[in-house]
């Protein structure tokens, strides 16, 4: 009978210590993934481990974090760093009453503010006074100078709690972070900003991965809304409702109805990472000329009246002058000013050759949280047997059409097919295969019709004997989703009118932004924003700037070490980011700048306040 009673007991005792231990393992990865982008990347400081173990609701001392970071330690993985959360406990109110106690002279519950800072400051981990009175300030010392170290320690047990739950939820709510792996399995992890080049295509491996997994990848790493910081400095921007699409941007048709014209379409793409990428172009102006540059989303008429689900996409546009190297364009002004959903800039350009670098937040242009509940049919089978397109989907293929057709003749040039090709398979169309498709297509003047468009994905169709993965792989890569609605990119237009001679715009390569637009967003916010140093930093400034609809905060760090700035938001209304995150931290290199976030009005309708807070961690 005992047997049987200890038999019965151990698969609940098992089952429950496996409970245990997968709750143990989720916490450890919310905490590693708050600071770091996988549970595949190293730790790679002491510093950083310190920030790890701090958001797994531990306070490491000095010489605990001398004991796992040795002169010979250069990296900890995740695999170290549970190790080390199954060695250190956090701390117990009952351990930290027992620590104030020893401090506490008069046995009445409290302590002197004086007699702390002298503690704090010469014995154990000393601390310096700056250190001692950013604690000081998060502490409710009485009128006589004297803390309360019950309530302090409740304070702190609160505040590492709420820390571990922060780092759980961003775990729960981001399907990029539940999919990632334990330990050293094999992942592919976008870093940072991509340089301009070749963009590997999301059809390249379309013949061995169906997965096509979704998740966003934007997300930053995100410490806790606790307070740690040494130095801090807020700023408070408030936006009137629909004050942010008032008419600014005055063309006056009689005034500009002699000025020569040139436009060009393009189109932002959401990749898998949150890495937005769009066509590039070079503006060329034979001679000196007052100049009209705008940006716009692209307006397609839609079955049923509906509007395009991406006209409340911001865009930009910037305006660089090449140099004699391309590595050093020279920023000369970008479209603030603006009229509902198209942004301008007015000025005058002397002769020679510009780069016009589209931009859009990613405030609006983001991963689609919503689950597609099926899927679109793309072909049917009629009387014959025969593959025929939907009538949804050669509604959703004559969009792209319109998309692509990147000057609006109603005709694919095989240059502009080539970036429709670049974008769904990663491969060029030659003179040779684009000679095929004459034979085979209906083409005019060398150019593909919407007919010749329409055959050309039925005729894929048919090579795959009905299969639409393709054709889905095709969709998807075009920023579509199972509904064939475009959720994840934005088609737009632009538009030079010169008053003196004809301008040229050529679009040259769809590709990430990189350095140069992340340089010319930065320097723009420079030039234009208003600058506040960090307070207790003299070395690190916030620069905010308001332009047209969106707020942008950019970080400049001028001294010899990197940096990690905790930002937070909790205090705007009715505002969202383009990191979406209320809380992260970002890291700022020496001598370097970036972005900090872009924020825009959840409801335009709706008066918006942007509050925030960059401090120093």
């Amino acid at each position: 009978g005992n047997q049987k009673a200890t038999h019965s007991e151990d698969p609940q005792g098992k089952k429950s210590q496996h409970a245990e231990e997968a709750i143990f393992y989720m916490n450890c990865r919310a905490a590693y993934l708050t600071v770091l982008k996988s549970s595949l990347e190293n730790i790679k400081s002491k510093e950083q481990l310190s920030l790890v173990l701090q958001q797994a609701g531990r306070n490491p001392s000095q010489k605990t974090m001398n004991k796992y970071w040795t002169s010979q330690t250069t990296s900890l993985n995740f695999d170290d760093f549970c190790a080390i959360l199954k060695e250190e406990k956090p701390a117990t109110k009952n351990e930290l009453l027992e620590a104030f106690g020893k401090m506490d002279t008069d046995k009445d519950g409290y302590i002197l503010h004086d007699e702390l800072c002298k503690i704090l400051t010469t014995r154990g981990d000393k601390m310096t006074w700056e250190e001692v009175s950013s604690i000081t300030k998060q502490a409710d010392f009485n009128c006589n100078g004297k803390l309360d170290y019950n309530k302090f320690c409740e304070l702190y047990l609160s505040t590492s709690e709420q820390c571990c739950r922060a780092a759980r939820a961003r775990l729960d709510t981001d399907p990029r972070l539940r999919q990632q792996h334990f330990g050293n399995q094999t992942a592919d992890f976008s870093e940072g900003i991509t340089l301009p080049g070749s963009k590997p295509s999301p059809r390249a491996s379309r013949r061995t991965d169906h997965k096509l997994a979704k998740g966003d990848s934007r997300a930053p790493s995100r410490p806790s809304s606790a307070q740690s910081s040494k130095a801090s400095t807020s700023t408070t921007v408030t936006v009137a409702a629909s004050s942010s699409r008032s008419t600014r941007l005055i063309i006056e048709p009689d005034t500009m109805k002699e000025w020569q014209w040139a436009q060009s379409k393009g189109c932002f793409y959401l990749e898998e990472n949150g890495e937005i990428i769009s066509h590039k172009y070079r503006l060329h102006l034979p001679q000196r000329s007052a100049v009209c540059v705008t940006i716009k989303p692209l307006n397609i008429p839609q079955a049923g009246g509906k509007s395009c689900p991406w006209l409340s996409v911001d865009t930009a546009l910037f305006i660089l002058k090449e140099s004699e190297t391309q590595e050093n364009l020279q920023l000369v002004s970008f479209t603030e000013l603006q009229n509902e959903e198209m942004f301008g800039w007015r000025g005058e350009l002397g002769a020679g050759l510009y780069w016009l670098l589209p931009f859009t937040t990613g405030c609006r242009l983001r991963k689609a949280k919503t689950q597609i509940p099926g899927e679109a049919k793309l072909l049917w089978r009629d009387e014959d047997g025969e593959l025929a397109l939907t009538k949804e989907f050669r509604a959703a293929l004559l969009d792209i059409f319109e998309t692509i057709d990147l000057d609006g003749n109603g005709l694919l040039s095989l240059e502009e097919y080539n970036f429709f090709e670049l974008r769904t398979s990663g491969e060029k169309c030659d003179q040779e295969a684009w000679a095929v498709c004459k034979e085979n297509f209906e083409m005019k003047k060398n150019e593909l019709t919407r007919q010749g468009f329409l055959d050309l994905n039925l005729m894929e169709a048919n090579d795959r004997d009905g299969d639409p993965w393709d054709l889905w792989v095709t969709l998807l890569s075009l920023g579509y989703n199972k509904a064939l609605e475009m959720t994840e990119a934005c088609p737009f237009v632009i538009a030079t009118c010169a008053e003196r001679c004809k301008p040229r715009i050529k679009a040259v390569s769809l590709e990430a932004g990189g350095s140069q637009l992340s340089r010319a967003v930065c320097r723009s916010v420079l030039n234009k924003g208003e600058a506040k140093v960090l307070h207790g930093s003299e070395n690190i400034f916030i620069y905010t700037y308001r332009s047209g609809s969106r707020v942008t905060s950019v970080i400049e760090n001028k001294s010899e070490n990197k940096v990690i700035i905790h930002v937070n938001n909790e205090q705007s209304k009715n505002c969202l980011n383009n990191r979406g995150l209320r809380v992260f931290a970002v890291e700022v290199a020496p001598k370097s700048m970036m972005v900090s976030q872009h924020v825009m009005a959840l409801n335009e309708q709706e008066e918006w306040i942007y509050s925030c807070v960059h401090s120093l961690v």
